[in-house]
């Protein structure tokens, strides 16, 4: 997380509210740092993220110190689904990448090669007790972003920031691209506030031969972050007001 000139606690006097962060789609890297990583390093969040295999769910628990917990659930709607897993673990969906847009650009085909296939049951947000009361959702779910969101409306409610990857263009068959999850968002109460960088891919035949991975002006995906409805400020309680803030 990019750190910013202050600290928004340093100007209280009194504790501010612990934020409840719910991470869906993490999948633990070493060396990467999470968006709320600032606030984890600095004991100011719990983290609630989930890991379906119940084996590496229950090794993750037992090596965090208790702020982080896992849950072998599988985020979505509801409903039952084909997982598939792709050569790049972090790049696998509910969706089946789109090879004929993704052949067209370099360095990124071969990241979505589908290695298996899993079928897996859903769960929604709104079931799970233990996510009563989120301040913070992140979704990275590869295209499912809108299903989340979709069996989260009563979880959203008390949500202050939501920060989701969202595609410009199909990179699996039949997602939801931004405009779609934008959408979404609007109707549970939020407003985009800003997008976090942007990625992309030069088009084959190779345009940047010497950086593979380089973007020219094609923008395939991004992250982008949202609140609660800044129009309405007047509506929401002093807490969430700080929270929000703080985030």
């Amino acid at each position: 997380m990019a750190e910013h000139p202050f600290s928004f606690a340093e100007l209280f006097d009194a504790p501010l509210p612990r934020l409840k962060v719910v991470d869906v789609g993490l999948l633990p890297v070493e060396g990467h740092e999470e968006i709320y990583q600032g606030l984890f390093d600095r004991d100011l969040c719990d983290v609630i993220a989930f890991e379906p295999d119940a084996q590496l769910c229950a090794k993750l628990n037992a090596e965090s110190d208790g702020r982080r917990i896992f849950l072998p659930e599988f985020v979505g709607d509801g409903e039952a689904g084909t997982l598939r897993v792709c050569k790049a673990l972090m790049t696998s969906s509910l969706y089946e990448p789109n090879s004929a847009l993704l052949d067209l650009f370099q360095n990124i085909s071969a990241l979505l090669e589908v290695v298996s296939r899993e079928t897996v049951q859903t769960v929604r947000l709104d079931t799970l007790a233990s996510v009563s009361g989120t301040d913070f959702l992140k979704l990275d779910v590869q295209g499912a972003e809108r299903a989340v969101i979709e069996g989260a409306t009563d979880t959203l409610k008390g949500v202050s920031v939501v920060h989701t990857e969202v595609e410009f263009v199909p990179l699996y068959e039949g997602q939801p691209l931004f405009a779609e999850v934008d959408q979404a968002l609007r109707h549970n109460g939020f407003l985009f506030h800003k997008f976090i960088g942007f990625a992309g891919r030069a088009f084959k035949p190779a345009m940047v031969p010497e950086q593979p991975s380089a973007m020219l002006s094609q923008m395939l995906w991004s992250e982008a972050v949202y609140v609660k409805d800044f129009t309405l400020l007047s509506r929401l309680p002093s807490d969430q007001l700080l929270k929000m803030a703080r985030n």
